[in-house]
């Protein structure tokens, strides 16, 4: 099993302005394939917005999702680990949290972000989770 979050996350950052709208935020996760995405501004993660956000927290309520920001509907200030930190502090923290992914940020910039399923693949391969993170969506490469 990884020890690391480095050795579980998925590297890379896939980010939107605070001020986009909630529909530039859902087209860059459909071509991104990821759930959610992080809300930052030069640099600094302000928050975490996830498709889930969009669809309860915006849509389910009439919010025009041409004209509501990302920033409005996130999460606010997220519980981020470090590259370095054990994947049993992720997970922890996931547990604590009630949160499916967390943003890694090493030395005060964003680097990737660790998921649920990642952690699924890490600690059990076999597991149901693992498998379902893994497979494609309908009509998608694969789930991030």
């Amino acid at each position: 099993m990884a020890a690391l979050v480095r050795d579980v996350m998925t590297p890379g950052v896939v980010a939107v302005r605070p001020e986009a709208s909630l529909v530039e935020a859902a087209q860059l996760m459909r071509a991104q394939d990821v759930g959610g995405v992080l809300v930052a501004l030069d640099g600094r993660v302000l928050g975490v917005l996830t498709d889930r956000d969009i669809a309860l927290r915006a849509v389910a309520d009439g919010a025009d999702p041409l004209t509501v920001s990302a920033q409005a509907v996130c999460t606010p200030d997220p519980v981020v680990v470090a590259p370095d930190d054990a994947v049993s502090r992720a997970d922890g923290l996931m547990r604590d949290h009630a949160v499916r992914r967390l943003p890694v940020v090493e030395d005060g910039l964003p680097v990737g972000m660790v998921t649920l399923g990642d952690l699924a693949r890490a600690q059990d391969p076999s597991s149901a989770m693992a498998d379902i993170s893994r497979a494609a969506p309908e009509g998608g490469p694969g789930p991030r």
